[in-house]
């Protein structure tokens, strides 16, 4: 079976286990950015991954949601920002480059610049590092955000802390989904993989140091204070957290950023 994993701090945590204590026996892991995992679960290379929450949305019809497992903050999340050299509420018609790492934050900010703060930019594709050059903002996540910058930006806006001040809701930025065309095919390795993750979710309660040990050694050029990062983050997906994802999925929708979704089917084992 071939499983799929988010290369980032915040998505290390549901894989400790396999990578330092039991590795996950007939299960091939592929590491990358969200957007080529994404890719790689609508083609059907993937059979099993993390996946972010939009382009979940597009291919609900194929797959099922893992229903105890997200990655989500509630406010600030520090991972998911905006950087500018101007006041946010300056940027309409401005340059504002978006990465497609990851086409959920991307959504969120079209989202709040067009709906709560009616402004237009114009939006260009950028590298996940981007300089503000020849542009006016930029969104930057994942580790790429928590990074030391030699060009500090003049603005910084954290898109979780914006979202639940605006929406009232946190955001949910991945869930964890199986092609449901496997699922039968795969059923004691999909099982294999949730029991590591619920165990890796332990580790991370009761051996909290260990984990963040083998975080930073993994991501060294990390400069966040990482035991507070896993700490804004939630990674149960609780049912407040399944409201603000339907929540997002119809503003997102009726928007036409992605394609319209009424619920999500989700992996239930007899």
């Amino acid at each position: 079976m071939k499983l799929g994993h988010i290369d980032y701090l915040n998505c290390y945590p549901f894989y400790f286990h396999a990578f330092e204590k039991k590795p996950l026996k007939g299960i091939t892991i592929f590491s990358d950015y969200p957007n080529v995992l994404n890719k790689m679960m609508a083609d059907g290379s993937l059979d099993m991954s993390p996946i972010s929450a939009a382009p979940c949305a597009d291919i609900a019809s194929d797959v099922l949601v893992l229903p105890d497992f997200c990655l989500s903050s509630i406010g600030y999340v520090g991972s998911v920002i905006l950087i500018s050299k101007i006041p946010l509420e300056d940027l309409n018609r401005k340059k504002v480059g978006i990465t497609m790492a990851s086409h959920t934050s991307v959504v969120l900010l079209k989202v709040l610049l067009k709906n709560y703060y009616k402004l237009e930019p114009v939006y260009v594709s950028v590298v996940p590092r981007p300089v503000l050059k020849d542009i006016d903002a930029a969104l930057v996540i994942g580790n790429d955000a928590m990074v030391k910058t030699s060009r500090p930006a003049a603005y910084t806006y954290d898109l979780g802390d914006l979202w639940l001040r605006k929406t009232g809701f946190p955001v949910v930025f991945a869930v964890f989904a199986v092609r449901e065309n496997i699922v039968n095919k795969y059923e004691p390795q999909i099982k294999a993989v949730i029991s590591s993750y619920h165990t890796s979710l332990r580790c991370l309660k009761e051996k909290k140091g260990d984990v963040i040990i083998k975080a930073k050694q993994r991501y060294p050029d990390i400069i966040f204070d990482i035991d507070n990062y896993y700490d804004l983050l939630k990674f149960e997906f609780t049912e407040d957290l399944k409201t603000a994802l339907m929540f997002y999925y119809s503003v997102a929708g009726e928007l036409g950023l992605i394609k319209k979704v009424d619920r999500l089917r989700y992996l239930i084992f007899e």
